[in-house]
C-alpha cells in the first residue's frame, strides 16, 4: 500500500516498469505524428501532454456481438506492445474479458465509472437491435447498457467492423448495428477492420489526450490519415494489376505475387492503410499473405461483399 508521503508515480515510470522505455513511447509519438499528419517535431510535446493525461483517463470497453478478435488484436500487438500503455496508463475501469474482478465486483466498477463521468467509452463487437434478448448482459440488454455508458463519456470509439457497421453478424437475424446507429447526437470515432489495427488505436488515444479533441476525420467518421486511400493505390501488388497479371491457380509459385482482384480481392474499393502499415511492427498484411482483401473496414463488410473470394465482376 502507498504511503500518503510517497511521491505520485509518473506516466514514464509506470512505462519503465512495464518494460517500454522512454525512446519506445517518443518513437510511438512519433509514428502516431506521422500517421496523423503532424509536425513530427512535436511528438516530445505530444509525449509530455499524453504522459500528464495517461494515468488520469478511465476506459470502459464494452463487448456486444462479436468473438473478442478486437482484443485478442490489441493484446498480441508489438513494439510496444499497446497494452503495456492502455492497460496500466490509461486505467481500464471495465472490460469483461481481461478485468480481474467478477460478479458483482465488475458491475459496481462499471456503475462506478460511469456515475463519476470523464472518461472514454471503447464499443467491441456490434449491438442487436431486433430483439435485446440477443444480447442480455449483466441482467439488462446491452443496447440500454451502452446508451447509458455513452451518456457520460467524453469519446465513443468503435473498434473493429463489428462496432462500427454491424460487420459479420449484420448478415445474420440479429438486426445487429454499429454504435453510430443506436447512439443519437453522439459523435462515433470509427476504427473498422476485422480486427482492429492497434497502432489505429493507440494513435488515436495519444492524439485524443494530447490534444483534447479529435482529429480529422472522414465522412464515416474515421481518422482520414487511416482511411483516406484504398488498399488499391498502395498494394505491392499494384504493378501485375497494371499488367493485367491476375492470380489464377495457387498452386502456381510463378504467380504467388500476381494481382489477386481474380481471387475476390475488394482492395479498389476498400479504404485503409493495410498496405502501408503492416501488422505487428510490420510483419505481414492480408494481401502479402496471400489473402484477397476482404474489405473489412467499409460498411459493405460483409454481407455486401459476400462470397469473399470470388471475382468481384462474376458476382450478381
Amino acid at each position: 500500500m502507498k504511503r500518503d508521503d510517497q511521491p505520485m508515480e509518473s506516466g514514464y515510470q509506470r512505462l519503465a516498469r512495464r518494460g517500454v522505455s522512454r525512446r519506445d513511447f517518443l518513437k510511438l509519438c512519433t509514428f502516431t505524428c506521422a500517421a496523423l499528419g503532424i509536425d513530427l517535431s512535436l511528438a516530445p510535446q505530444i509525449a509530455e501532454a499524453a504522459e500528464a493525461n495517461l494515468s488520469k483517463k478511465p476506459v470502459i470497453w464494452m463487448q456486444g456481438q462479436g468473438c473478442t478478435g478486437c482484443s485478442e488484436s490489441l493484446l498480441s500487438s508489438v513494439d510496444p506492445g499497446p497494452e503495456e500503455i492502455i492497460l496500466d496508463l490509461l486505467s481500464v475501469r471495465y472490460h469483461p474479458t481481461l478485468m480481474a474482478a467478477s460478479g458483482e465486483q465488475a458491475v459496481q466498477s462499471l456503475e462506478d465509472c460511469i456515475a463519476q463521468g470523464h472518461y472514454i467509452l471503447v464499443l467491441e463487437g456490434s449491438i442487436p437491435t431486433a430483439d435485446s434478448r440477443y444480447c442480455f448482459v449483466e441482467g439488462k440488454p446491452f443496447i440500454e447498457q451502452f446508451k447509458l455508458a455513452a451518456e457520460k463519456a467524453e469519446a465513443v470509439i468503435a473498434v473493429g467492423s463489428c462496432a462500427c457497421y454491424g460487420g459479420i453478424p449484420r448478415a445474420g437475424f440479429t438486426g445487429a448495428a454499429g454504435a453510430q446507429e443506436v447512439l443519437e447526437g453522439v459523435k462515433v470515432v470509427n476504427l473498422p477492420s476485422c480486427p482492429v489495427k492497434p497502432d489505429r488505436l493507440v494513435g488515436l488515444l495519444l492524439y485524443y489526450l494530447s490534444h483534447n479533441a479529435l482529429p480529422k476525420l472522414d465522412g464515416l467518421n474515421r481518422p482520414e490519415a487511416y482511411y483516406r486511400y484504398t488498399l488499391h493505390d498502395s498494394c505491392y501488388r499494384r504493378w501485375h494489376y497494371e499488367k493485367g497479371e491476375y492470380l489464377e491457380d495457387w498452386n502456381n509459385p510463378d504467380t504467388l505475387d500476381w494481382c489477386l482482384y481474380h481471387k475476390g480481392c475488394k482492395g479498389q474499393d476498400t479504404y485503409t492503410n493495410c498496405a502501408n502499415a503492416w501488422w505487428n511492427g510490420g510483419a505481414n498484411f492480408c494481401g502479402y499473405a496471400g489473402s484477397p482483401c476482404a474489405g473489412c473496414s467499409q460498411p459493405e463488410y460483409y454481407d455486401g461483399f459476400a462470397p469473399l473470394f470470388v471475382n468481384p465482376k462474376e458476382v450478381k
